[in-house]
């Protein structure tokens, strides 16, 4: 794809595939209904990136290869690439690497597991003159991270996948000496508590004028809580 901003935004994604997504959810969902939510979640996504504005679309998929799914995007100006790395850090860092060596200035990475998350903070991210952003999460992780005109190294020695990686990836930063902001903190979607805080949430933003809560609020209207 043709570049057309100085700014890229990149949805880390898995591809939807059965059985193979979302498998916190299995105690409470059946396969079938964890693979159409989690599209769900990734429409949503791929809603909200195009959305911010100003910015060149990316998806970067695991595991690599071809994906139907995605595929499918391309027409809509999104372009994909597979992750590559031996953990989310190595993948992340060279996603940022590979971004900025295309030109880009601003590069800012999201996960597929927050699809409430607001758009404006995607745009503050960007608009952010600091090197760093991050976005941090309720459970220890972060959904976003953005950076300016290079790469921090702040990918090593982080216990990915652990509540530590938030504290351990700040302590790198102010190690480091590196200029940063910390957006509002937001949630993902891991387990069923977490399915069930995102279905009243959506409800509310719903009544509260804030948004239609898109694909997975339909979804989620149909599951049924105990």
């Amino acid at each position: 794809m043709e570049k057309n901003s100085d700014n890229a935004i990149i949805l880390f994604a898995r591809d939807p595939v059965l059985g193979q997504v979302k498998t916190r959810l299995n105690s409470f969902l059946d396969k079938e209904t964890i693979l159409k939510l989690y599209i769900c979640f990734l429409e949503d996504s791929l809603v909200k990136i195009q959305d911010v504005g100003n910015s060149d679309c990316f998806v970067a998929i695991s595991p690599g290869g071809n994906s139907d799914f995605f595929n499918q995007k391309r027409s809509s100006g999104i372009s994909l690439f597979s992750q590559q790395g031996q953990d989310l850090g190595e993948k992340m860092r060279k996603a940022f690497v590979d971004r900025f060596s295309e030109g880009y200035t601003r590069v800012a990475i999201i996960g597929s597991d927050s699809p409430s998350l607001p758009v404006s903070y995607m745009r503050r991210a960007l608009n952010s003159e600091k090197d760093l952003v991050l976005g941090p999460t309720i459970d220890g992780g972060y959904y976003l991270i953005a950076m300016k005109e290079k790469v921090s190294e702040v990918f090593k020695s982080v216990s990915w996948g652990t509540d530590k990686v938030l504290d351990e990836t700040l302590q790198i930063i102010k190690d480091d000496g590196i200029s940063f902001d910390l957006l509002p903190l937001w949630y993902d979607i891991d387990i069923p508590e977490d399915l069930k805080f995102l279905k009243t949430h959506l409800l509310l933003c719903l009544e509260a004028g804030l948004g239609d809560g898109g694909m997975t609020k339909k979804i989620l209207d149909g599951i049924t809580f105990d």
